[in-house]
């Protein structure tokens, strides 16, 4: 089967990771995958440097009614005849339904869509009708899938599908020494944080946390990995609360399985969230979460075992939950041992694409509008 693969991103997030993950996954289990992506975007570069040959193809996507991008997504469908699309953001979803809609008919292979927000879908003429055009939605948590079918989707056209984690990757990444990199004081007990910084993510009520963690025990320290919009507010909201000391906002970091593994606790503050990759990377490397309870994160986290879990938008109940643990060194040690095996049980990303490649054979072989191309040799 030949699957052809869209993200819109110029930025390398979870989800980012997750459509390379299963490219290349794919592809090492015999599937012909293809890549689109913003040319000058990370998933790209990345995908350049382990994807040779002729499926990895440049679209700058400008926005979703960006007209010239989906004519030339039409032309890609009619030179590479694939036997499926799967469109991995918003964006992609829009050029992908109209570039099928250029492209004709008789070249309309299933649309099947990743899901990773936990938000309803748009309700405007275009969002509808776009999400018409979809065959079947592969939902990142069961807290997706249920907002979809709230929204009116057919349960029958949604599966859900845990994203998946590099165990090998997680297993090879030597440890960091934080202490050294950070000049933390030695012993000093450190809290992480890895999420894009986004309002949605939720950093101003976990600095907020760290102010009172802080005056507990003022030896901890908390760093916040991710680069965004929100570097200038956190920077001005560090500084007022006097936490120059104790909170780093590092930016981005190409070695955050290293400091995964340097880290006391992993901390989750989001207010909305799909999953949470970065929670199922910190479980892996056996560290103890302390999350919300946004969307599909109580899926991962088992309160009391794996982690301990809060409510959104609660900096206080946030501060009681990490104090608890950084008080705790037995419990941190037991949550981060029994999430280390959940994570291995149920996020590996042998297992997503084991699953994924699943729902293509049966959606392929259902569409009513494309002919079964199981078998179809692909040069």
């Amino acid at each position: 089967m030949f699957s052809i693969h869209v993200d819109t991103a110029r930025s390398w997030r979870g989800g980012q990771n997750q459509v390379l993950l299963t490219v290349l996954g794919l592809r090492n289990r015999g599937y012909r995958t293809g890549l689109v992506a913003h040319p000058r975007g990370d998933l790209y570069r990345r995908a350049s440097e382990q994807m040779l040959g002729p499926d990895l193809f440049p679209l700058a996507a400008r926005s979703d009614m960006d007209l010239l991008s989906a004519w030339q997504f039409s032309q890609l469908l009619k030179k590479a005849n694939p036997d499926l699309i799967h469109a991995h953001d918003a964006r992609a979803v829009a050029i992908a339904s109209i570039g099928r809609l250029i492209a004709g008919r008789s070249l309309v292979p299933p649309l099947v869509v990743s899901r990773r927000v936990d938000f309803s879908v748009g309700q405007n003429v275009f969002s509808r009708w776009k999400y018409q055009q979809i065959l079947h939605f592969i939902c990142a948590s069961s807290a997706i899938q249920n907002i979809l079918v709230t929204d009116g989707i057919p349960h029958n056209r949604t599966s859900v599908v845990y994203e998946g984690i590099s165990l090998e990757q997680i297993e090879n990444a030597p440890p960091l020494d934080l202490h050294k990199e950070f000049r933390f004081p030695q012993g000093s007990p450190v809290v992480g944080n890895i999420a894009a910084l986004a309002p949605h993510k939720g950093q101003k009520y976990l600095v907020d946390a760290a102010a009172l963690v802080v005056r507990a025990m003022p030896e901890t320290r908390f760093l916040i990995i991710g680069s965004g919009e929100l570097e200038g507010p956190l920077t001005r909201q560090i500084r007022e609360l006097n936490l120059c000391k104790h909170v780093v906002l590092t930016g981005f970091r190409c070695d955050v399985l290293s400091m995964l593994k340097g880290l006391d606790i992993f901390a989750m503050s989001s207010v909305t969230e799909g999953l949470g990759t970065s929670i199922l990377d910190a479980m892996a490397a056996g560290r103890a979460v302390v999350a919300t309870r946004a969307g599909g994160i109580p899926e991962t986290v088992v309160d009391g075992r794996t982690g301990l879990l809060v409510p959104t938008k609660d900096h206080n109940s946030l501060a009681d939950a990490l104090l608890k643990l950084l008080r705790t060194p037995s419990t941190r040690h037991a949550f981060g041992s029994a999430g280390r095996e959940r994570a291995y049980t149920l996020f590996s990303a042998e297992r997503m694409i084991d699953e994924t490649a699943a729902i293509y054979h049966a959606q392929v072989g259902t569409n009513p509008e494309a002919d079964n191309g199981l078998n179809r040799e692909h040069h």
